[in-house]
This record gives structure tokens, C-alpha cells and sequence, in this order.
């Protein structure tokens, strides 16, 4: 546990120190809107503009996209607690997912709709449970810093809430298979919170999956590479 959180601050600091060049975010973007106009999967404003068309929903769709990390650490607990025999795989699949991550970051910085979409309305920042729209002057200008406001692909919002919805998914598979099934509702929530609230496009997402999909990939090819070298050191 104590490795991961290390695991964990590393990538904190590291993904804060990426993605400032504003000019290669902003190109970057505008060719990726150009992706999905051609795959007709242009749907970040026309999103957006439903939800601003609905109020009574952009206070839930904020919690939803603020509070994720709660869940995160609910099922890392989780698994620890009730689940231990897999515990050790899903974490190695969140470690990977931050290790796979850190280079697209600082290779390709992407700015997100808000910034880069005309007529996009940045709910996050008007409605902001955590306050950060009512800061100004230096002090709005320390959290920005601190912060990568240009790391939109992949979306890690997503890839987390995958990560927590596979995991929940692998420890109740045998157990709890229609159960296990409920846990993918959960990421499938947060696409459309960062479609609807200005922050990702659609292939920002479709990023977040392959994540994943690799991440598990390689983990499973590492756990069969182990059990190889095992086999052959015990024979």
C-alpha cells in the first residue's frame, strides 16, 4: 500500500509538470476535432449544450466528476479487505495504467473542448464543489499551476472509473456474475459527465479504454512470463 501511494504521488507530480506547451494542446486539438468530424463522432458541443439546456442536472453531473476519487479508494480498500487473491492484479493494472499513461501525456498534450471548442461552457469551472471558480488574481493563478489543464487524452477520469469498474468486475466474476456486470455503470456515467460537462471528446475516451485494455494486457503477459520463470527455477 505504501508503494503504491508513492506510486500514486509520483504520478501526481509528474503529470502536473506535463502538458504546458498551450500552442502543440491547442493544434493537437484542433486536429483531433477534425478525427472525429471526419468519423461523424463530433458530439462534444452539441453535448455540452444539452446539458447547460438542463440546470437541474449540472450540480449531480459536477459531484460525479469531482467525487471519483472517493471511489477509487473505496475499491482499492475494498478488494484489500474482502478480496485479497486478486488485489495483487488489479493493482498491478492500476500501476501500469499510470506508467502507460505518463509518456502520452507529456507526447501528446491535448487541449480539452472547453478551451478548444467555440461555444463549449466550462460547467466545471462555473459550478465547482471544490471552490476553485471563486479564486482570482494570484491565487487562481498558483492553482492552474499546479494543475495539467492539457492532458485530455486519454481521459483519465474515465480510465479510473474503468480501472475501479474492472476491478470490482474481476473479484465478483465467479461469485457475483450479474453483480460484477453492474460495476461497468459506473465508467459508463463518467463518459457521459466528461462529454456533457465541456472536458473530453469522444476518442478521448476511446483512449481511456485502450488504456486499460493494454494495461490488463500486459500485466497478464507479466503474471504468465512470472509463472514460466517460477516453473522452470522449481523444476
Amino acid at each position: 500500500m505504501a508503494l503504491l501511494l508513492l506510486v500514486i504521488l509520483v504520478f501526481v507530480r509528474l503529470h502536473s509538470a506535463a502538458g504546458k506547451d498551450v500552442a502543440a494542446a491547442t493544434a493537437n486539438a484542433l486536429a483531433l476535432q477534425s478525427i472525429e468530424r471526419a468519423l461523424n463522432l463530433d458530439i462534444a458541443l452539441a453535448a455540452n449544450r444539452w446539458l447547460t439546456e438542463h440546470p437541474a442536472l449540472i450540480q449531480p453531473a459536477v459531484y460525479y466528476y469531482r467525487l471519483y476519487y472517493l471511489a477509487i479508494i473505496g475499491v482499492l480498500v475494498w478488494v484489500f479487505v474482502r478480496h485479497a487473491e486478486v488485489y495483487v492484479k488489479v493493482r498491478r493494472t492500476l500501476v501500469t495504467m499510470i506508467l502507460l499513461v505518463l509518456p502520452v501525456f507529456w507526447a501528446l498534450p491535448m487541449s480539452p473542448p472547453r478551451f478548444a471548442l467555440p461555444g463549449v461552457v466550462d460547467i466545471i469551472a462555473e459550478h465547482d464543489i471544490l471552490g476553485s471558480h471563486a479564486l482570482s488574481g494570484h491565487a487562481a493563478r498558483e492553482v492552474e499551476n499546479s494543475q495539467n489543464l492539457y492532458s485530455a487524452m486519454p481521459s483519465m477520469h474515465v480510465g479510473w472509473s474503468l480501472w475501479c469498474a474492472y476491478a470490482v468486475w474481476y473479484a465478483l466474476r465467479v461469485s457475483h456474475p450479474r453483480l460484477a456486470l453492474l460495476s461497468w455503470i459506473f465508467p459508463l456515467g463518467m463518459a457521459t459527465v466528461v462529454l456533457i460537462t465541456g472536458n473530453h471528446y469522444v476518442l478521448d475516451v476511446a483512449g481511456a479504454i485502450v488504456l486499460l485494455v493494454v494495461s490488463i494486457a500486459v500485466v497478464s503477459a507479466w503474471g504468465r512470463l512470472t509463472e514460466r520463470r517460477f516453473a522452470r527455477y522449481g523444476a
